[in-house]
Formats: structure tokens, C-alpha cells, sequence
């Protein structure tokens, strides 16, 4: 039996928790729809065995799961397309019940709580997502927290704040790192000095991987915070300093992201988000850490070099 299946592999979440079962030299099947993508990714592994998936279709939902002991369910969607996130977890749940798999752990985000009521926030906190996206997120979840109250499958969810990294391109950081590589002057989505926390990418799959080997995480959601609060701003004259550079940001204010949105359809779907940028939302992880208390986080400082180290 293959242990663990990654679902949406291809993706930077999804090659750290590869990594992490590639450093335990434990097997792991990764899926997703393109097979040219997992092949570039994870064709040289040994240890990877590739499956590909159709979500439209249960049987091939089925095959993707069969056999499979652990599912860690890392499946991204265009930020325009997050209406699809309860329907494929639907999908895959069926899928993954039908073929007896026994624990599945969701790697989420911190949308469905809304607004924070409070400075720091712990998985007690009350979901009231005001937005589009985070009802989608918080669907997801109660979707997935149904089935494991109701005895059909073990689930946990590991809740994630804003990530960067090697090859994280959908990061709020991704363009601040190749603009000081490049020469360039940084644009940013302000404000950029609000109190603000990020996970270095490396760090997340070996923290979804212990989760799921920890049977007392089931049936629970926990958080996972960031290596400490600092600021968009701090973390972009960091990037710049570390290559001897001086600093060159160009900041949005909102109402020209509202502008731009009319013309990019990433950007207007980021504007409903933009109550993180003022009111974000800061992670209380003491209860993980008490369950785990080996997790490693890098520091920024360290993160940053260890990114333009590799490139971006």
C-alpha cells in the first residue's frame, strides 16, 4: 500500500510535502491533472509514483485514491475559480471514502475566519467570512469535518497564514524577489506596514507530513504561524539588502488595485481580500507546537537567503 497520496502535487505546497517524504525516504503518490507537470516535477524521484486525475470524473477520483492509506490535499484553483473548492473536495472525499482510504489533511488558509476580533487568533476563533473566497474556504472545510464526524474518514486541517519561498510564484513576495534580482523596482499592494506573518514554503510539508502521522490531529484544525510578525515593507528592504541593493518599492494604494482590477482579473479578485492588508489576521499556533513540539521554522532572514539562493 503507497502511504501517502499528494492531491494537487504540482504546486509549491505540494513539492515541500514531496520533499519532506523524500527526506524520510518514505513512497508517496503524487496526483494531478497534467502529467507533463508531475513528470517535470517528480519524474527523476524514485520514490514518486504519478498518477493523473480527472475530478468530473468518480472512477478516475477512485484510482488516484486507491490504495492509498493518507491523502494530503494541497489542490489549488485559479483565485477566480474558488467556487470549485467544495465541489473538488466533494469529489475527492467520494472518491477517497469508496476506496476505504483512512485519513485525509487539508492544508487551508486563515479566509474563512473574516475579520479577526482579536489580535492573535486560535482555532477557536468564529469563522464569519465576509467574502466570497473565504465562504468557499470555510465550505471546504465543513464539508471535510462533516465526513469525519459522521465516520466515514479521519480529516484534519492544518491552516496556513501567507506563504513565500523557492518556486512559491503566487506569493504577495514573489515579485519583490525577482525585481531585486532583475534590477527592478518592486510593486507592491499597499499598504505594506501593517502587522503581517509568512510561512517559509520548505517548512509547511514537513509540518502537513507530521500532522498526518499524528492520530490525535484527527478531527481537529490547527494553525501554524509564520516565524514571528514583521511587515510586507521589512521583508521587501530585506530581500533588496540581501543582495547589497538599495530598496526600490513602488506601492498600490486601493483604489488604484480597484482600477487595475477592471483591466487584470487576478487583481479585481484581489480586492475583496484586501481587509488582510489592514486587519490581518495573526495566528496563534501554541496548541500545534504543544502536539508537535519539533516543527522547525526558518527565520525570515534565513528564508530570504535560501530563496535567492535559488533563484527566486
Amino acid at each position: 500500500m503507497t502511504k501517502f497520496a499528494l492531491f494537487g502535487a504540482s504546486g509549491a505546497i505540494g513539492r515541500s510535502v514531496a520533499a519532506a517524504l523524500r527526506a524520510q525516504n518514505t513512497p508517496y503518490r503524487v496526483v494531478g491533472r497534467s502529467r507533463a507537470s508531475l513528470e517535470q516535477a517528480f519524474g527523476s524521484d524514485p520514490l514518486a509514483e504519478i498518477v493523473t486525475w480527472n475530478p468530473d470524473d468518480p472512477e478516475s477520483v477512485r484510482i488516484a485514491a486507491r490504495g492509498v492509506d493518507t491523502i494530503i490535499y494541497v489542490v489549488g484553483v485559479n483565485y477566480w475559480e474558488f467556487s470549485l473548492h467544495p465541489q473538488l473536495m466533494q469529489k475527492t472525499l467520494d472518491g477517497a471514502i469508496a476506496e476505504n482510504v483512512k485519513h485525509i489533511v487539508l492544508c487551508g488558509t486563515v479566509y474563512s475566519y473574516g475579520r479577526p476580533q482579536t489580535e492573535f487568533v486560535s482555532e477557536d476563533h468564529p469563522r464569519s467570512p465576509h467574502t466570497f473566497k473565504g465562504k468557499m474556504r470555510k465550505a471546504q472545510e465543513d464539508i471535510l469535518l462533516a465526513a469525519h464526524a459522521n465516520g466515514k474518514i479521519k480529516a484534519t486541517v492544518l491552516r496556513l497564514p501567507d506563504f513565500y519561498g523557492p518556486g512559491a510564484d503566487k506569493s504577495l513576495l514573489d515579485g519583490v524577489f525577482k525585481a531585486a534580482q532583475n534590477d527592478k523596482t518592486a510593486q507592491m499592494i499597499g499598504p505594506i506596514d501593517t502587522p503581517h506573518e509568512f510561512i517559509f514554503v520548505p517548512d509547511a510539508g514537513p509540518a502537513l507530513v507530521a500532522l498526518a502521522k499524528e492520530e490525535n490531529a484527527y478531527g481537529k484544525v490547527w494553525h501554524f504561524a509564520g516565524a514571528g510578525i514583521t511587515t510586507q515593507r521589512k521583508m521587501a528592504e530585506k530581500i533588496f539588502e540581501t543582495l547589497n541593493k538599495k530598496p526600490r518599492l513602488m506601492i498600490a494604494p486601493p483604489w488604484m488595485v480597484r482600477v487595475i482590477g477592471w483591466f487584470d482579473k487576478f487583481i479585481r479578485e484581489l480586492v475583496e481580500m484586501s481587509y488582510l492588508q489592514t486587519t490581518p489576521v495573526l495566528m496563534d499556533d501554541s496548541a500545534l507546537r504543544n502536539l508537535l513540539p519539533n516543527l522547525h521554522k526558518t527565520s525570515y532572514e534565513e528564508g530570504i537567503k535560501k530563496t535567492l539562493a535559488a533563484g527566486g
